[in-house]
């Protein structure tokens, strides 16, 4: 199966943890919770930030 990121429908989307996926394209990790997306920034020193909104999200 092949993962598409919500953000930019880009391709390059990879695992990072147990239900944690990462999108080289758009630079944001996500994963599901409840059975809702929830995104997050990775900050330089590695921290995650939820991101409500989106901007062109589809």
């Amino acid at each position: 199966m092949t993962l598409k990121c919500h953000v930019c429908r880009g391709l390059q989307v990879g695992k990072v943890g147990s239900d944690q996926y990462y999108c080289w394209n758009c630079f944001l990790e996500f994963n599901y919770a409840r059975g809702r997306l929830n995104l997050f920034e990775v900050g330089e020193d590695g921290v995650l930030t939820a991101v409500d909104e989106f901007p062109g999200m589809v």
